[in-house]
């Protein structure tokens, strides 16, 4: 995940404070939340529970909670604290840990034959630490950059590797379900261009599946998409520049993070 400085945590805190997130599973997944480590807190009494949902005012959490617990969250008047648990470079050991101060403003039954399973609306009764608020807030900028950015182009060259953690250039295509080797030319959150032996005129309108590597924990991207067009390659008729046009509601979070991270530091370094 890039840098992120003071100045942009505020500015993350006053632009998208109030926009609620569901965690889904590939949230969850993305951001790295050890679900078996949330617990809502109440006169030191843990109970676990559930992340339904959270924006950086409120949150939604789903926990079981019997008779004695729902006294105790009266006898606290309603003041509780929600626990969240993130992985640290996708280590678990050594998670990163906080607690945000809330305040019960209602439940609803999650099931109506389980009276005892709640949803359970929370209020953030003070601005939450500065970790929740870089991992929402690059969230949703992943969401709006990917759109507002999805035509620019990252030009893969060993620098730009070396920076996305990119094993190779050299990748697999499968192309209506059959393999090719190919040399990954440029990438961005919309797309890529790869150089294949072939003649694209008969590629082109064709399903694919990219797959790239990256250095760390053999970590594979499979991005799924058509080829939209093809280029040729000077000198070489035996080979096609390819153009692929992923399905936009199958690109994984985490590749679009990545996209993310890196559009954004190169513009740090553009502007130092």
């Amino acid at each position: 995940m890039a840098v992120i400085t003071t100045q942009q945590i505020t500015k993350y805190y006053t632009l998208y404070k109030n926009i609620e997130i569901t965690f889904t599973k590939e949230i969850i997944k993305a951001i790295g939340l050890i679900t078996q480590q949330i617990f809502l807190k109440c006169l030191g009494d843990y109970w676990p529970c559930i992340i339904y949902s959270s924006s950086m005012t409120e949150a939604k959490v789903i926990a079981n909670l019997d008779a004695p617990s729902f006294e105790k969250i009266r006898k606290a008047n309603n003041l509780v604290s929600l626990r969240f648990s993130f992985k640290k470079n996708d280590k678990a050991n050594n998670p990163l840990t906080f607690f945000v101060a809330a305040k019960v403003t209602g439940f609803s039954p999650y099931k109506q034959d389980n009276r005892s399973l709640n949803f359970i609306n929370l209020s953030y009764t003070n601005r939450p630490p500065d970790d929740l608020i870089e991992i929402l807030g690059t969230l949703l900028e992943v969401n709006i950059n990917s759109k507002k950015r999805k035509e620019e182009r990252i030009l893969i060259t060993q620098e730009s590797m070396r920076r996305l953690k990119i094993k190779s250039k050299e990748v697999e295509v499968l192309i209506q379900e059959v393999p090719r080797k190919g040399i990954l030319r440029d990438l961005s959150f919309s797309g890529a261009k790869i150089i294949v032996l072939g003649i694209g005129k008969f590629i082109v309108n064709k399903e694919a599946v990219l797959k790239i590597e990256l250095e760390e924990q053999r970590k594979v991207f499979k991005l799924r998409g058509k080829v939209i067009r093809y280029e040729p390659v000077e000198s070489r008729k035996d080979l096609s520049a390819i153009v692929i046009l992923f399905h936009e509601q199958s690109i994984p979070l985490d590749y679009k993070m990545l996209i993310n991270d890196y559009l954004i530091m190169s513009k740090k370094t553009m502007e130092s």
